[in-house]
């Protein structure tokens, strides 16, 4: 998949990782949509900023309508905030399964037919390595995003046969102001070295696109991911 002479879709792309994504798309030459709930707030120069929340599926039909020429795909925007799943509020649990399941799966299956006409493209959706690991606090988080992590396995397997490279974007500890509230509530301590720059996470992973790789990993995640052959545990670093 080659990024320059693309048209890319960023969801969420107001802030964080979004922003990253679609600053460094239009640095190697891609056409970019910077979506957002907001797009007022999307400040990315060189960039089209369109309306777009994902848990709205006339939302979601409407950018589709707008952008019928994009080949990548990056499903970004998500809730983070569910919360425990047996104490927390039943409402923010279902708002971060609603984003991080049924919202990506909304905009898969509204832009699946425009990367097929397109020539199949590339769709990358951007998980967590808590996917596998849970986390003491935020478990409707990484239940979610396990849920997530199963959709894009699937996806993938039901896409192939139009040319549609379905990645996986797993990280572990993003420098985020989202990761750093969370860390400040939670009483943790992140050392500098677990933390991974957001721009550099996003160039990690559009290289892994452009090379066809199907999952992108960092160093954390790679560890998460092999723990899977032990008993469950909690993400740790």
């Amino acid at each position: 998949m080659h990024v320059r002479g693309a048209t890319a879709l960023v969801t969420g792309a107001n802030r964080g990782i979004g922003r990253h994504f679609a600053t460094e798309l239009l640095r190697r030459g891609a056409k970019v949509y910077a979506t957002a709930r907001r797009p007022e707030l999307v400040d990315v120069p060189g960039a089209q900023a369109m309306r777009l929340d994902i848990t709205d599926q006339s939302s979601v039909e409407a950018a589709a309508a707008l952008a019928q020429d994009v080949d990548v795909l990056i499903n970004n925007a998500a809730d983070t905030a569910g919360g425990n799943l047996v104490t927390g509020d039943l409402a923010a649990i279902r708002s971060t399964m609603d984003s991080n399941y049924y919202g990506t799966l909304a905009m898969i299956r509204a832009f699946a037919p425009i990367l097929a006409r397109n020539g199949g493209g590339a769709i990358l959706n951007v998980l967590s390595a808590v996917a596998w690991n849970t986390v003491a606090g935020n478990t409707a988080y990484a239940a979610a995003k396990s849920a997530q992590w199963g959709l894009t396995n699937g996806v993938r397997i039901e896409l192939a046969g139009q040319g549609t490279l379905v990645a996986a974007l797993v990280p572990g500890l993003v420098g985020t102001q989202t990761l750093f509230d969370f860390a400040e509530q939670a009483g943790m301590d992140l050392p500098a070295e677990v933390v991974t720059d957001p721009a550099d996470l996003v160039r990690l992973a559009l290289d892994g696109l452009e090379a066809g790789d199907i999952e992108i990993l960092d160093r954390l995640a790679v560890a998460a991911k092999e723990s899977l052959t032990g008993p469950p545990r909690a993400f740790a670093w």
